[in-house]
């Protein structure tokens, strides 16, 4: 279906973009053959670090024409393998396109390229008093994977994900035309919103390169509460409480003591409290320190009226350095107490949580496996991690698939679905047709084909 690539092809490249920024067959680093969770593994026959959208134009329309499969690379650290070239051919890495184009204080948005990383966005909106919502945990991603997976994080709850800061892209399709979609408009009814096809179509359907996105004024004030528990199981049956209250959360995290303290071990960092079984980490922010502190008071009692034993206000800089970069090593932290590991990142209900949460232990203890979690208790979505540990390869692969039918089975049997906020990529489409039916498979196929007539973009992916 697809041709390799040749010389005459790698020097048509070459003359495109010049050398420095062309590389092939040895002199590509291995790390661009897989993603964060490497259980996929492809090396590319070309790496073009791309500049400009033109570029990028230039290369989709000549790999179109020749049926050469390409696919796009940001950060790497993606965990189903939607950046893994599984066809070979072109990877076009987008990190060099990382500027920050425009900041519109008029209508709250900033243009940026796809290769800013969100720490760099973040920063840049906190120095004007902005703020940029969607919260990630990796924090090194780029605004282009963000946009690519509809990446979530912690400050969902209150927030959205992106998809709600997203006001326009820009967008080159497989077939090289240029493409602009949305503006900086507040609404927008104008025929099929082609910009929320891109959004979570994991490269699968154009080259993102632009991006407009909404912000929002910085709180002035953040503070979090840390309420330990005797279980998981007392701490996550609160979570509905907590929104049935109509507490103005901005967060709702929770994480169970070995998880904490695997990212001590991970980060060589103490953890204010650990002697908890499990915990629920809230988060208020607002502009008025009397109403936030009112908000505070009344969840933490709400808590300890429900079995939290109390609630430890995390208001200081070292508190919120030692509480918050714990919570983003988890993934890491996780990974480094194994030989290897694949995630269940599921979405169930919110009155769900913990009956998934307490299943995952059922799963663990039936399959004899270390299956760790952590995750937004808020909107339901948790990350669950099965790990190898000493398993011999071939048992691995078959325990893991076990465990991978026994985790989608019970998120479907509760209404949930496949991922939350990671995606599909490669290493999950064998769970999408489940949780989605085999009508809606077919009718995005039919999509990607309106998009990509000859397949080019980022294939074996998704659908």
């Amino acid at each position: 279906m697809y041709n390799k690539l040749k010389q005459e092809d790698i020097a048509y490249l070459t003359n495109l973009v010049g050398a420095a920024r062309m590389r092939t067959g040895d002199a590509i680093s291995e790390d661009y053959s897989h993603d964060e969770m490497g259980g996929v593994s492809r090396m590319p026959d070309a790496l073009i670090r791309v500049m400009t959208t033109e570029e990028v134009s230039a290369i989709l329309r000549y790999a179109n024409e020749r049926r050469i499969p390409v696919v796009v690379r940001g950060s790497g650290t993606g965990l189903v393998g939607a950046g893994v070239p599984i066809e070979g051919g072109i990877m076009l890495e987008t990190t060099g396109m990382n500027q920050i184009l425009e900041l519109d204080e008029n209508n709250l948005t900033v243009t940026v390229q796809p290769g800013v990383l969100l720490m760099e966005l973040s920063a840049f909106a906190e120095a004007h008093g902005l703020l940029y919502p969607p919260d990630p945990g990796e924090k090194s991603a780029t605004i282009g994977g963000n946009i690519s997976t509809n990446a979530g994080g912690m400050r969902a709850v209150k927030y959205g994900v992106t998809r709600d800061y997203v006001r326009a892209l820009t967008a080159v399709l497989p077939t090289g035309e240029i493409m602009h979609c949305g503006g900086k408009v507040v609404k927008n009814s104008t025929g099929y919103s082609v910009k929320d096809l891109l959004i979570g179509a994991e490269g699968t359907l154009a080259v993102i390169t632009e991006a407009v996105l909404k912000l929002v004024p910085l709180p002035a004030i953040t503070v979090s509460l840390l309420l330990p528990f005797d279980s998981i199981k007392a701490a996550i049956e609160t979570v509905p409480v907590l929104v049935r209250s109509k507490a103005s959360l901005t967060a709702i995290e929770f994480m169970e003591r070995d998880t904490i303290l695997f990212s001590e071990d991970y980060l060589g960092k103490r953890f204010p409290h650990t002697t908890a079984p499990a915990y629920l980490l809230l988060t208020v922010d607002g502009n008025d320190q009397m109403v936030v502190d009112k908000e505070l008071g009344n969840v933490a009692e709400l808590c300890i009226a429900h079995g939290a034993w109390d609630a430890f206000i995390v208001d200081t800089q070292e508190r919120k350095d030692s509480v918050w970069s714990a919570r983003g090593a988890f993934l890491e932290a996780i990974k480094a107490s194994t030989t290897q590991m694949d995630e269940c990142d599921v979405v169930v209900p919110r009155d769900r949580v913990a009956e998934f949460i307490l299943y995952t232990h059922e799963v663990a203890a039936q399959l004899n496996m270390r299956i760790p979690s952590f995750g937004h208790a808020g909107d339901g979505n948790l990350h669950v991690y099965i790990c190898k540990d000493a398993l011999e390869e071939e048992e691995w692969e078959r325990m893991l698939l076990k465990a991978f039918d026994l985790l989608y089975g019970k998120a479907h049997e509760m209404g949930g679905l496949v991922s939350g906020e990671h995606g599909i990529g490669y290493a999950k489409r064998a769970y999408l047709s489940r949780a989605v039916g085999e009508e809606q498979v077919m009718l995005m196929r039919r999509i990607k084909a309106a998009f990509d007539p000859n397949g080019i973009l980022n294939p074996g992916k998704v659908v």
